[in-house]
């Protein structure tokens, strides 16, 4: 996944402002949301995959801590976005994320429409 794909996530841009104040293990992020341990490791592992999060291993833990030379990509972004205009604000990704979740949505009721139709033909 890329950068802006990891980052359309609330939960996963959540995780990343609270590793701005420093690495954390997984509880520790847990602690502050209210998904699973499990969910958390699957967002960390998202962000790991973009490049934003490094892990290191002390003992049995792994910690976390950002790394924000992929976000040089985002910035550039934002700053050609905003040139003219208001800036992008964490309101308008939320706003995109639900867009997306919505076409995808949208998208398998429209193949399982299509899919339940062919097999009435089927039969008939």
């Amino acid at each position: 996944m890329d950068v802006f794909g990891a980052i359309a996530d609330p939960v996963r841009r959540e995780l990343l402002r609270r590793l701005v104040r420093g690495p954390a293990r997984v509880v520790d992020l847990a602690a502050d949301q209210s998904i699973s341990r499990p969910a958390i490791s699957k967002h960390l592992r998202i962000l790991s995959d973009a490049g934003l999060v490094r892990a290191e291993v002390s003992g049995r833990e792994r910690h976390y801590a950002i790394a924000v030379e992929p976000l040089a990509a985002v910035d550039e972004l934002l700053r050609a976005l905003t040139i003219d205009r208001a800036p992008i604000t964490a309101h308008h990704l939320d706003a995109l994320d639900t867009e997306v979740h919505r076409a995808a949505r949208d998208r398998r009721r429209s193949e399982s429409t299509s899919n339940s139709a062919h097999s009435k033909e089927d039969i008939a």
